[in-house]
């Protein structure tokens, strides 16, 4: 799976994207979050305040509770302002 990094996310993960293979037990967005922090200190303070970032998978919103089973890319970014 290849996950996006957008805004400060990318800047407190130190990349753009990557290819993952989550492990079993990983099965929605926000045990993958959960899964991600725990990749290291960097991820830590990436994932620190799950509940601000957003979730696409396959270029469609997602909520904490969706699926990841079948997604091809999941992308991970702050909260969106117009303007």
């Amino acid at each position: 799976m290849k996950v996006l990094y957008f805004a400060w996310v990318r800047e407190r993960v130190g990349k753009a994207e990557e290819e993952i293979a989550p492990p079993e037990g990983v099965g929605t967005v926000a045990e993958l979050m959960d899964w991600l922090a725990g990749r290291g200190e960097e991820y830590a303070h990436a994932f620190e305040n799950r509940r601000v970032i957003r979730a696409a998978l396959d270029q469609a919103h997602a909520k904490p509770d969706t699926a990841i089973a079948g997604a091809r890319e999941i992308a991970f970014f702050p909260p969106m302002t117009g303007g």
